[in-house]
């Protein structure tokens, strides 16, 4: 088994007033050689946008983009016609493709939002561009994993271009499970949302990450009542970007 442990207070850090923003991976000024992607992951961003402000219209292309929210509603336009809010207990995801353009406000007037950003390369270029957001309320476990996010059409959660399965992991204090991954050459990214658990040999605490692979499996166990964001992707990177 290989890993790779980021401390939370080692993420860059940028904070424009309207907009507070973490980054685990090299991201707009914050600029680490070390850290610029983990396989195919290539940003995780952890935001908090302050009332009513936003991301005004901007392009992208080639880029499988997932938004999580946190805390509060998030709403998003795009040059495909989507206008929609995500609200915690929803993923959003939007592959960007042959390129398109959207927006991100704080909905709300009189509370921040907080969300995860998160990128993904794509396994091809210049796919459809195409939006989704689905509940994942309804799937909640407790002491197990919940699959948010698959390549394939028909699974649990959203779907990405990508061999990558997302899994949220809820565990009360003292409970755990292993976690088998689901494709050979993939390795996991383990983020965790709130409280602290053993991941592997390695206790992490509330946004700590910790990469995995060259393994089959690993083990959780949760210090304190936890949630932890699982982001299983392939190591190799796609043809294209060699």
């Amino acid at each position: 088994m290989k890993t790779v442990y980021h401390k939370s207070d080692s993420r860059g850090h940028a904070n424009h007033g309207w907009l507070n923003s973490y980054h685990t991976f090299s991201f707009a000024n914050y600029q680490n050689p070390e850290r610029t992607n983990f396989g195919v992951l290539r940003v995780l961003n952890d935001d908090t946008v302050s009332q009513g402000m936003g991301f005004g219209a901007h392009p992208h292309r080639d880029m499988e983009i997932i938004s999580i929210p946190l805390e509060g509603d998030l709403e998003h336009k795009d040059s495909m016609g989507t206008t929609a809010v995500i609200k915690k207990g929803e993923i959003q995801v939007m592959s960007a493709g042959t390129g398109v353009q959207h927006s991100e406000y704080n909905k709300n007037k009189d509370e921040e939002v907080k969300f995860l950003q998160i990128w993904v390369f794509p396994r091809e270029l210049n796919v459809e561009p195409r939006y989704d957001q689905k509940s994942i309320k309804e799937g909640e476990k407790v002491n197990g994993f919940q699959q948010i996010l698959s390549p394939n059409k028909n699974d649990d959660g959203v779907w990405i271009h990508q061999d990558a399965w997302f899994n949220l992991a809820n565990f009360t204090k003292g409970n755990g499970k292993n976690y088998v991954f689901n494709k050979k050459g993939n390795g996991v990214y383990a983020f965790v949302l709130k409280g602290s658990a053993k991941v592997g040999d390695r206790v992490l605490n509330e946004r700590d990450g910790l990469g995995i692979w060259d393994t089959q499996s690993f083990n959780i166990e949760a210090i304190e009542d936890t949630e932890i964001l699982l982001m299983e992707v392939p190591m190799e990177l796609p043809s294209y970007l060699k």
